[in-house]
């Protein structure tokens, strides 16, 4: 039902946690980022941004033609409405749980991914960009603790599309030199996700 353009990286984790979770088929189309695969002209046709991950909806609701869909945050929300699943229907609670799954596409992910850049892979090492970025996962670690000390997962009490997109880029911490337990929430919250079975076969 639903093809999966995919490689292992936190933003590909994000929907095969989903797609575990849920139960949903699909089908992993492996995409080697290190080998340029994501230029290929038939990826394009479906992620233009040449990035992964991106999905075809081979049998969409209304019917029709298969749907093809990229950008991270875009597909968990179109999964969770076909699926009824991991996103409240309850108005205030899912304006909560999209708020910091848009958090995550627009913060936590990107300045992570800085950080991970320029102290593990830069030609050339530059303090001033290492230790903006440093601070800046720090603080978005603080967003994240001072949030889980008031609600058992992001946004709300319930397990959602804004934890399932959260959590890949929390697994890698220690890339981020992040101690979880400097972080007392996140680390409650991390190893209760950790232990749900979709994350056990996701990460497998």
């Amino acid at each position: 039902m639903i093809d999966l353009y995919y490689a292992a990286t936190p933003n590909g984790y994000k929907i095969k946690l989903f797609l575990e979770e849920t139960g949903l088929e699909y089908t992993i189309h492996p995409i080697n980022i290190s080998q340029g695969d994501q230029f290929a002209p038939d990826f394009l046709a479906i992620s233009p941004n040449n990035k992964i991950p991106a999905i075809i909806d081979t049998q969409p609701t209304d019917g029709g033609q298969p749907i093809s869909i990229f950008e991270s945050g875009e597909i968990l929300i179109y999964l969770a409405d076909k699926t009824g699943q991991l996103l409240s229907r309850d108005i205030r609670t899912r304006v909560a749980q999209l708020q910091w799954l848009f958090w995550q596409v627009g913060g936590f992910g990107p300045m992570l991914g800085q950080n991970h850049h320029f102290t593990q892979y830069a030609s050339e090492k530059v303090p001033y960009a290492i230790q903006r970025y440093q601070t800046e996962t720090e603080r978005l670690y603080r967003v994240l603790n001072s949030q889980l000390e008031k609600t058992a997962y992001l946004g709300s009490d319930e397990f959602s599309i804004a934890d399932i997109a959260t959590f890949p880029w929390a697994k890698f911490h220690e890339h981020h030199h992040i101690d979880l337990n400097d972080y007392p929430a996140v680390k409650r919250w991390f190893e209760v996700i950790e232990q749900r079975p979709a994350t056990q076969r996701t990460f497998a």
